[in-house]
């Protein structure tokens, strides 16, 4: 393993996984590192949840971001070589599991204020942050086309990620209530 320093990025240039050199604010640069700012972000939910259900749903979307970051990374060309790519099966699997949630926890009818629980705020930062990251996509798309895909799925993540949210402030409202009332039949 050698230095994390290279010193190749010091003139504000970077590379694409294609090899191609663009400056450090390229659209393309700006729309992974949104997404690797909200992988992290994901990560620290994954580690405040207590939820078992939901961590293994956010390490999958840790793993869609990853490839979503290489194609975005990619000229068509390399693109095409991925191992991975995002697809429509991959928004159609965020999709069920938003049905699957509003099934069991229906979407509040008001506003909410994010920080009931830890993991539930970190969330509705990991939304704000995909919504984000889904401008950066809107704007590479615009000008280089071929991430209709990428798009799409981003913007069902931003809906996962608030179902999931309100989700886990529910749950916490019943093992809350859950607890008074073992807590005063003990008594």
């Amino acid at each position: 393993m050698g230095k994390i320093y290279t010193r190749k990025g010091d003139l504000g240039m970077s590379s694409l996984l294609s090899g191609e050199k663009v400056p450090k604010d390229d659209i393309r640069l700006e729309a992974y590192g949104a997404l690797d700012e909200l992988q992290a972000q994901l990560g620290m939910a994954r580690a405040l949840t207590h939820s078992e259900e939901v961590r293994p749903i956010l390490t999958e979307i840790q793993r869609d971001i990853s490839a979503a970051c290489s194609e975005l990374a990619s000229g068509p060309e390399v693109r095409a070589r991925l191992p991975r790519q995002l697809g429509a099966s991959d928004t159609e699997r965020l999709e069920r599991c938003i049905d699957s949630f509003t099934a069991r926890f229906p979407l509040p009818r008001h506003f909410i204020l994010p920080g009931r629980t830890a993991d539930s705020a970190a969330l509705h930062v990991a939304r704000t942050v995909c919504r984000r990251a889904e401008r950066h996509i809107v704007a590479v798309n615009r000008a280089l086309g071929g991430y209709d895909e990428i798009l799409v799925y981003f913007n069902r993540l931003s809906d996962l990620l608030f179902v999931l949210a309100w989700s886990l402030e529910v749950m916490a409202v019943v093992d809350d209530a859950v607890r008074e009332l073992v807590n005063s039949a003990l008594k």
